[in-house]
């Protein structure tokens, strides 16, 4: 539903953000990892990595959007610009998860549209 609402979710981030790909390929150890929404913001100098779940948050999920945003600092980022900032939209949140998780770089979020959670 959100790649479908592009310009909507857009908009619900706020300022600045542009669509870079959906599925987006990354080759990490020779296996091939895809990244559910890549974005950028013009305004922060940065990419978005942005991950779907359609379950509550699990710590797994923090260790997934992690690696993905360091792949992305280290292979696709330039040098002047910002560090990438992780999303995790799911399903039902799970403040305990985010409570302990170290990065400042990642948010979760739950995505509802018309009433249900909707991805």
């Amino acid at each position: 539903m959100i790649l479908q609402n592009i310009d909507d979710f857009l908009r619900s981030l706020g300022n600045g953000f542009m669509y870079v790909g959906n599925e987006y390929k990354l080759n990490i150890g020779g296996r091939y990892n895809r990244i559910d929404i890549l974005l950028f913001n013009l305004i922060h100098d940065c990419y978005i990595v942005v991950e779907l779940k359609v379950t509550e948050l699990k710590k797994e999920h923090v260790g997934q959007i992690e690696t993905y945003m360091n792949y992305v600092d280290k292979n696709i980022k330039e040098i002047t610009q910002n560090k990438t900032v992780g999303i995790i939209i799911c399903k039902k949140d799970n403040k305990f998860v985010m409570e302990y998780c170290s990065n400042e770089r990642i948010f979760s979020k739950e995505y509802l549209i018309m009433g249900e959670n909707v991805l």
